[in-house]
């Protein structure tokens, strides 16, 4: 089957969320993307909703711009980037630059490098000048929250093996994204290593982190559910801050010293704040969280008292084939952080849930 005859048998029109301005979200009937040379379409099976969503649906500044920071999002604008879907049109080119074909499961990576700036020309794509993300960039790149998604030409697209379990398809872009950020903390054997915040992502750190092998690894959460998750995927030791202080907790395990590497990814000012407390002199602090607002911290501390190693991470280079190989054969699991399918006219209700917390933690978005 040719393209052509591949988008002819395609509806004309889909259901899509579009994104106009802030609290301004709204379910509307759209074109179905066309797709041009060396691009996919792919129906959508499921797309997760990120905290990020969320805080964008508010109107955070990290993403509108305000108080300092540029607006890179360009709306209106279809948002949606951790999904995953089925191939229902190629254009040409497309099979083999990616090994797709009609009917195969797929995934994207979440930003669309421009493949021209200097970062792209260096292999750093993930930090692309540019920097179109699936989901903040409408036309450009607009997002899965709808019933088809076009991935174009300089797209990153990964082909699901046979027999993927596809209910953890949507956290694929999660996991890579917290393995990257494993990553950047240079996991060693004797380390003790922190990891705050259980969210969706916290949770995928904690069992790549795992995996790693350190020598004491401790997870933070304020929701006991969490903590008890947290236990289950290989964490030694589960603390709440509400509830004892895990700062003299961590430095008493550790003769004094603090623990070696603090992942921050509860996106709350205060985890900031207790990392710079918690860590050891020359330890390595890495930075994943995307906040509301700016946070204030004592500088001094991560120069002058303990020059601290203090690492972003920004979403998943190069990490999403080992991202797809631990989901597939179970090294690394989902099937309880995936808590909630939600239908897409019924994304408010989702947001929601992800903005309380309560009782989810990854709410999908089923078209």
């Amino acid at each position: 089957m040719s393209y052509f005859e591949a988008m002819e048998n395609l509806p004309k029109k889909m259901k899509a969320v579009v994104a106009y301005k802030p609290g301004d979200y709204r379910l509307e009937e759209v074109e179905v993307p066309e797709i041009g040379d060396e691009e996919v379409l792919l129906r959508v099976g499921g797309c997760g909703i990120c905290a990020g969503d969320v805080k964008g649906y508010h109107g955070a500044p990290s993403f509108w711009g305000g108080e300092g920071q540029p607006s890179w999002i360009q709306a209106p604008f279809i948002p949606g980037h951790e999904f995953y879907g089925q191939v229902v049109a190629l254009g040409k080119g497309a099979k083999e630059k990616y090994g797709l074909s009609l009917g195969d499961w797929a995934v994207s990576e979440q930003i669309i490098p421009c493949g021209k700036c200097r970062f792209c020309l260096e292999g750093k794509y993930w930090m692309c000048e540019v920097h179109n993300i699936y989901g903040f960039q409408g036309k450009v790149a607009d997002g899965a929250y709808a019933e088809y998604v076009r991935l174009p030409r300089t797209a990153r697209n990964y082909k699901l093996p046979e027999g993927f379990p596809l209910k953890v398809a949507p956290y694929v872009e999660p996991l890579a994204c917290a393995i990257h950020a494993v990553e950047r903390g240079d996991i060693q054997f004797n380390d003790v290593v922190v990891i705050a915040g259980l969210g969706a992502l916290g949770l995928g750190m904690v069992q790549a982190a795992r995996l790693k092998n350190p020598k004491m690894l401790i997870a933070l959460d304020i929701r006991e559910k969490r903590l008890e998750l947290a236990k289950e995927y290989g964490a030694d030791l589960v603390m709440n801050p509400l509830k004892e202080d895990v700062v003299g907790k961590v430095k008493s395990l550790t003769g004094g010293y603090g623990c070696d590497v603090y992942i921050q990814a509860s996106g709350h000012p205060s985890g900031a704040v207790q990392g710079l407390q918690m860590i050891r002199k020359l330890g390595r602090f890495v930075e994943f969280s995307v906040y509301n607002d700016p946070v204030t911290v004592d500088w001094s501390i991560i120069g002058d008292r303990k020059e601290l190693d203090l690492r972003g991470a920004h979403l998943s280079p190069y990490t999403y084939e080992s991202t797809i190989r631990f989901l597939n054969d179970g090294r690394i699991k989902a099937d309880k952080i995936i808590t909630h399918e939600v239908p897409l006219a019924d994304f408010q209700k989702g947001f929601e849930m992800v903005e309380k917390g309560e009782e989810s933690i990854k709410v999908v978005l089923i078209p």
